[in-house]
């Protein structure tokens, strides 16, 4: 309906609301199938016809080209899991929709949305204190086979699943390697974006591998150089080797024809000079983001150096970082002339190029600054190794998270079956109207396993009136001895089992931020009750007067 004064449609009340938890039922509906080991992915297909095989949550909605407002509300929220915590985008998109679905029934009998969102508030906040204090296994940085088994389970649900083991051992070792210490908490830390991955197709996914050192995607700048410097001096330049040219609205009168050879001949001796600065500073790895000329290539190839040219800025200052370079970007000095401090050399032990697949590589090797490192992924097809990529990633921050929280929980539905036994005896203990919206969230947490099962062919009424059993006596027990609270699902025999010992970990970052963005985002939706779409202002057309 059009509101007075109001120009465009206005919707009030239940309508939005059910319109709302629609959208976002289909939005959830879309992932829904590709949560879990047994998860299936999907194809997107875009208006050019580019084709992306992906099982990653927060790259199928990333692909999609949502309209709805509350809609986009979800997307948002995948992709800040994916930001966050690197994993776990698709179960936060599921629960936030179950979330959203159940308030939705409690609105329509009546129940008021603002006690539904302080319960829904007061049961996360309850879950995230009994995550900590009951389910969480504490791990330190020596555990490897709790960090390979946490890479390993994020890995099940991907299309490199049968490879888990050689990819998860890839993905803690890269992550080792760039360990660094925090300069003001003084922690360890692992920024995840130095660590390059490049793609080659060709043989398969398993002759991936990790290399200690920096790998570039490019080819010297001229073949005639050599192809291997040991004990290499870099440069990083952020300035254009070309024959030097006056810049625009610059004029020269000439009044003598000899001088016009003159001008030239200068214009040539002016990279000469600099390139002789270089060379002379000790520098036999020269790396520049913009051009590099034949008349420049003529002199490091006679210097016996390597030349890159257009290497992309963001891989000119990891390289300048690990080596220990300074990115330049003039040769000018504070007196007129031009200089260039050896100081602002990086060093490594080796640089050379080699073939890979159908493309050149140059590698860096042997950092003075700080370890960096490579993983070359191998794939049968484009579409294949862009999938390995984003499960890469997702492993690694994985690790990451895992390293930096120093604890992990059970996987398989063992959380959240815990969780959903706690809230609902919970629930009891509270004499306010809130108890109905806790109920309800403890409810919603069961949808996780539910949907793990289906995904397997399995069961789920089944098994999962099993998990509560189990997790019913963790909870009565005074000394919960075999570990019951860490009885989650086998999706492959479609049993339970003890997953901590079975090695089926997620980082408890991962769970706990999903529990909480998810409410976040169900509360954001809930207070909606009125939706005005504006219509655009007409162009009135300029009269005549």
């Amino acid at each position: 309906m059009s509101a007075v004064g109001i120009r465009g449609e206005r919707d009030q009340g239940q309508d939005v609301r059910t319109s709302n938890v629609t959208a976002v039922m289909a939005i959830a509906n879309v992932v829904k199938t590709s949560l879990g080991p047994q998860g299936l992915d999907k194809m997107l297909v875009d208006e050019i016809g580019d084709v992306v095989i992906t099982n990653d949550g927060a790259t199928i909605l990333k692909q999609l080209e949502i309209e709805h407002p509350a809609a986009k509300v979800i997307v948002e929220l995948s992709q800040l899991q994916d930001k966050e915590v690197g994993d776990g985008t698709t179960s936060v998109v599921v629960l936030a929709a179950e979330l959203l679905k159940r308030a939705n029934e409690l609105i329509k009998i009546k129940v008021h949305p603002t006690t539904i969102i302080s319960g829904y508030k007061l049961a996360a906040r309850q879950a995230v204190k009994y995550i900590q204090s009951h389910l969480v296994h504490k791990i330190t940085e020596d555990d490897t086979e709790i960090l390979i088994n946490a890479a390993k389970t994020s890995m099940n649900s991907k299309v490199i699943g049968p490879e888990s083991h050689i990819f998860a051992k890839l993905a803690v070792d890269a992550v080792r390697l760039i360990k660094t210490q925090g300069a003001i908490s003084g922690k360890p830390k692992y920024p995840i974006q130095s660590i390059n991955i490049v793609k080659s197709h060709g043989q398969s996914s398993n002759q991936s591998e990790l290399i200690k050192g920096y790998v570039l995607q490019l080819q010297r700048a001229s073949q005639q150089m050599v192809t291997k410097v040991k004990n290499a001096k870099i440069a990083c330049l952020d300035i254009n080797l070309n024959k030097f040219k006056m810049q625009m609205g610059v004029q020269i009168l000439v009044d003598d024809p000899n001088n016009l050879e003159k001008i030239r001949k200068k214009e040539m001796d002016v990279l000469k000079e600099r390139i002789h600065l270089l060379l002379s500073a000790g520098a036999n790895v020269i790396l520049t983001s913009k051009g590099m000329d034949d008349l420049a290539n003529k002199y490091l190839v006679e210097a016996g150096a390597i030349g890159l040219r257009r290497v992309p800025k963001d891989h000119l200052r990891r390289i300048a970082k690990a080596t220990g370079a300074k990115v330049i970007t003039t040769f000018a000095n504070e007196e007129t002339g031009e200089s260039f401090d050896v100081s602002s050399l990086g060093e490594a032990e080796e640089v050379y190029e080699e073939a890979i697949g159908d493309n050149d590589y140059i590698f860096f090797k042997g950092m003075k600054k700080e370890q960096s490192a490579s993983i070359i992924l191998r794939g049968a097809n484009e579409m294949m190794t862009d999938e390995i990529e984003r499960s890469v990633h997702d492993s690694l921050c994985v690790v990451k998270r895992t390293l930096e929280s120093g604890s992990v929980v059970a996987g398989g539905g063992a959380v959240e079956m815990a969780l959903s036994i706690y809230l609902d005896d919970y629930a009891r203990t509270l004499d306010t109207t809130e108890q109905i919206a806790v109920a309800e969230f403890a409810e919603a947490l069961t949808c996780i396993p539910k949907i793990l099962a289906t995904n397997a062919a399995k069961d789920s009424i089944d098994l999962i009136s099993k998990l509560r059993v189990l997790h019913s006596k963790s909870q009565s027990l005074q000394v919960d001895e075999k570990g019951f609270k860490y009885s989650g699902l086998d999706l492959v025999k479609g049993e339970v089992r003890h997953n901590l010992r079975h090695g089926v970990l997620e980082p408890t970052v991962s769970k706990v931020k999903a529990l909480k963005f998810a409410t976040e985002a169900a509360i954001t939706i809930l207070r909606i009750d009125d939706m005005i779409k504006l219509e655009p202002k007409k162009e009135q057309m300029p009269g005549r007067h």
